[in-house]
């Protein structure tokens, strides 16, 4: 998965169900997406919080630089504080954010990984953590994929619902990968501010479950023909 930041509950529950998880740190960077911005809930509605980048052109994840010229860190942890000010676990979840923040990392990918693997730290994930970076795959899409699984030995690949657009999962199974994808049950949990959202950042749980985080990380994933052919399920 490319880096995000603080990205929402789901791609903990993947990397829960992971032996290995990849950092896809060498995709390029794209504007508006959820490599430099995530969402928290507030009292008046949704909010981004965004981390600014330096770029030219769409350089890869891993060589987009992080912009301090504003204390955009800072600010960060005003609007969280305020959003959560009355959230039973306000305190450790800000804690996260700013072990993570100040060690200024130059990169929105060095950001975002530290960000992520803080949070799996804390909710008790503890996979392999790797970098795509580190065995360059040269094809593209399926290609790619596959590139990666074979590097690292993968007999097993848990997907997200994107790859349902995407992925030739016959030639994955050809090479004896079991393709599984994501099955999202969104499970409430006490959260402030009207009604539930599931998709807000991760740091929105944390906030509102603290140590009991982990407990709403209950997602599945189910086999690929299931994911392409839900009412299979039924049978």
């Amino acid at each position: 998965m490319q880096p995000q930041l603080f990205p929402w509950r789901g791609l903990f529950e993947q990397i829960r169900l992971a032996d290995e998880f990849v950092h896809l740190d060498d995709a390029q960077f794209q504007k508006g997406g959820f490599t430099n911005r995530v969402q928290i809930k507030t009292a008046a509605g949704s909010q981004w919080l965004t981390a600014p980048v330096l770029r030219d052109g769409l350089p890869p994840i891993a060589d987009c630089e992080l912009d301090y010229k504003t204390p955009w860190r800072e600010k960060h942890l005003r609007t969280l504080r305020n959003a959560y000010a009355r959230a039973p676990f306000l305190n450790p979840m800000i804690a996260l954010v700013e072990r993570v923040y100040a060690e200024r990392p130059r990169t929105i990918a060095q950001l975002d990984i530290a960000g992520i693997e803080s949070v799996c730290d804390f909710l008790g994930l503890r996979p392999r953590f790797s970098r795509a970076s580190a065995t360059p795959a040269r094809g593209k899409s399926t290609a790619r994929v596959a590139e990666l699984l074979r590097a690292h030995g993968a007999t097993r690949y848990v997907t997200g619902l994107g790859a349902l657009n995407y992925l030739d999962e016959p030639s994955l199974a050809a090479e004896g990968v079991r393709v599984e994808v994501m099955a999202y049950r969104r499970t409430p949990y006490p959260q402030l501010h009207g009604v539930f959202d599931p998709h807000v950042s991760v740091l929105d749980l944390i906030a509102n479950a603290g140590p009991q985080s982990a407990a709403f990380l209950d997602s599945e994933a189910v086999p690929w023909g299931r994911a392409v052919r839900p009412e299979a399920s039924a049978c």
